[in-house]
């Protein structure tokens, strides 16, 4: 862990443990914080407001983690889910934060208006932070947490069905991990 990095103390192991998977985020200001509700979503990173003042290098990022998310009719704690699913779903949060540091200011506005408006681009944004995770090595995780969500049978096929329409297959994962161990 960094001075960078602000932690819950009930998670602080799994974050820790995905973010020894980005090495470059080691300087990086992120806080983890817990919110009441994300709509459609279990986690969510962004750059902070202040950020879009700042140059790339002195970005500061906050990752939302839903206190709560909803399988079927029970809501279940996400500070209870199982630990490589958690460090999955942190390792995915922190792909798109390596993304966010790739963009300049105004590729990054341009960047968060089209996730706003445009179906393909949240397709497009999701699958690049799978990608960064799966880069990172972090594809044991994501593959347990894809399968723990698609092969769940609490959890509702509304979410499943986005979970297939806006992330990578876990057959796609399989490929960048060929692709990446062949180079």
């Amino acid at each position: 862990m960094s001075a960078q990095h602000i932690i819950p103390e009930d998670i602080k192991t799994n974050v820790n443990k995905a973010l020894m998977y980005y090495p470059e985020l080691g300087d990086t200001n992120i806080e983890f914080r817990f919110k009441k509700n994300i709509k459609k979503s279990t986690m969510q990173a962004r750059p902070t407001f202040g950020s879009f003042f700042k140059s790339r290098k002195n970005r500061d990022y906050v990752i939302l983690i839903s206190e709560k998310f909803q399988i079927a009719d029970k809501e279940f704690l996400t500070r209870h889910i199982p630990n490589d699913i958690f460090i999955g779903w942190i390792g995915h949060e922190l792909g798109h934060i390596m993304d966010y540091q790739n963009r300049n200011k105004p590729n990054l506005i341009w960047f968060g208006l089209k996730y706003l408006l445009s179906q393909n681009h949240i397709v497009e944004a999701e699958r690049a932070a799978d990608s960064f995770a799966v880069a990172h090595g972090m594809e044991n995780y994501i593959l347990k947490t894809k399968d723990f969500i698609l092969n769940n049978a609490d959890i509702t096929q509304s979410y499943k069905d986005r979970i297939k329409k806006y992330y990578l297959s876990p057959e796609e994962i399989m490929h960048l991990v060929e692709e990446r161990d062949s180079e």
